[in-house]
Formats: structure tokens, sequence, C-alpha cells
């Protein structure tokens, strides 16, 4: 396999993904880590329900490991990202499967080949979270829905996994495992852990509550219609060995995904 070129900078678009992105592709892996396969990928087909001939358009699509399940139903898949370098690792294993494109999800009038309110989907699949600000995102969903269409939002339970500032805890004298939140309220960027290498950087996470995805959507007549919340998998032999371990999993949800409605505005 070879390395991809290095884009031309004038291609790209201001991320905290290119120097990281050798280091993320080795976690995530053609196929998903094993949190997308096992959880992530799942739910959010389980909301998006594609069909064949819809067309698809993916924010934040990293190298495109949604792509082939959105072409296995059957519909158009677009993906953008912007990484040029995720792009080019998108373009070379799932070229079959759809579109890739570099830009910036809060700029979608800006992306050459997309045209506004002609999709039947748009999802953000663990993306939505390293994006800021929020408004300009579901602006840029709303714009390239078509009146019904329908997103997809698939994030880290944003009430229980705060980047650095949340945690399991033990009470020894209850013998239970509890979750510690040491803030939320408060919209917060969250630089990430530094990765060395060849090419070092590091990513920022942007924590919101839960009250700023729904309004943020709402305020652009995008409408919530439905809610999951997500537990993550605990081994077998872990359950067996720790049942307040394994009870605390699960109760306590890993992801959370929103699909909301575009509707026909009065």
């Amino acid at each position: 396999m070879t390395t991809p070129k290095r884009p031309s900078r004038k291609l790209g678009v201001h991320t905290s993904w290119d120097p990281v992105a050798r280091w993320y592709d080795g976690w995530v892996g053609a196929g998903g880590s094993y949190h997308h396969r096992t959880l992530a990928i799942p739910a959010v087909l389980d909301l998006l329900a594609p069909q064949p001939g819809e067309h698809i358009l993916d924010l934040g699509a990293g190298q495109g490991v949604l792509a082939p399940f959105i072409a296995r139903a059957g519909a158009h898949y677009i993906g953008v990202d912007a990484s040029p370098y995720l792009i080019n690792i998108a373009r070379r294993r799932h070229d079959r499967d759809g579109i890739f494109l570099v830009g910036d999800a809060r700029r979608l009038p800006n992306v050459a080949g997309l045209r506004p309110n002609t999709f039947d989907s748009v999802v953000l699949l663990l993306s939505i979270q390293d994006m800021d600000p929020l408004d300009p995102v579901c602006a840029s969903i709303a714009w390239a829905l078509a009146e019904g269409g329908r997103t997809v939002l698939l994030m880290t339970h944003p009430c229980f996994r705060i980047p650095r500032q949340s945690g399991w805890g033990w009470d020894d004298e209850r013998k239970l495992q509890y979750r510690r939140i040491d803030r939320y309220f408060s919209p917060l960027p969250v630089p990430m852990k530094e990765y060395g290498g060849e090419h070092t950087g590091s990513t920022r996470s942007f924590h919101r509550p839960l009250q700023a995805y729904i309004n943020g959507l709402a305020d652009h007549h995008l409408l919530v219609d439905s809610m999951r919340e997500i537990l993550g998998s605990i081994p077998p032999e872990v359950r067996r060995r720790d049942r307040a371990v394994s009870t605390a999993h699960q109760e306590i949800p890993l992801f959370l995904a929103l699909r909301a409605t575009k509707i026909t505005r009065t």
C-alpha cells in the first residue's frame, strides 16, 4: 500500500486532524474501530434506514468507513471531510462506494459538487463534537437536506462522557462503580491527547450540553423525532467476574444518537 501524497495546502481547510491523520487511520482502520463496527454504525443505519436511490451526505466522513454500508443499501453516497489526508485514504479504499470531497462542514455552499436541498439524509458519525461552532454546521445540514429529509447525529454521550471532566469512580462502602461528572452545562473546548511520531499534533473536542444540539437543530427547522442512548459493550468474562462494573456500564450510556427531520417552513 502506497502512502498518499500530501495534498496542496490550497486544497485543504484549516483542521487539527491532518497532523494526526496517520495515527487516527491506524486506530480506526479500513472497516472502523471496534466501537464503530459493533455500536456506532449499526445505530446510525437503524435510525437512517437508507433506501435504494436515496442521496446521502456524510459530514466529517474521515476515511469513509460508512460508505460501503450506504452503497450496499443501494443509496448514493457523498462524504465530506476537512482533512485532505483522510479524504485521499477514503478515495483509495472506497472509490467504488461513493464520492469524497474536501470541505468544511460549516460552509457547505462553498464545496464544489454540492447543491442545496438535494439530499435525503445527512449523517454525522462521531464527528459533530469535532466541529465548532455548532450553528453553521446545523445551517449546512438544513441547506443540504431536501424538505422532509432527515439527519442522524451520533456522538459520545454529552451528559456522561465529557473529555477530562468525567470518569469512573468506586464507592468502596457501597461496592458500586459510579460515573463522576465534574462539569456539564458550560460549553467547553477540550484539547485532546497529543500524538507523536513522524507527524506530531493533537485534536480538540467541543463539549456542549444536550440542549445545544436539540435547540441548534430546531433553530434551522430540524426537529428531533428519535433519540437513542447506546450502552457500551462489556466482555462476557468481565460481566461474570465483576457485577458492579457490568451494572454501571449497562446503566451509563456511551453514545447518543439523534435523528431530526427537516420540516416545511411556514
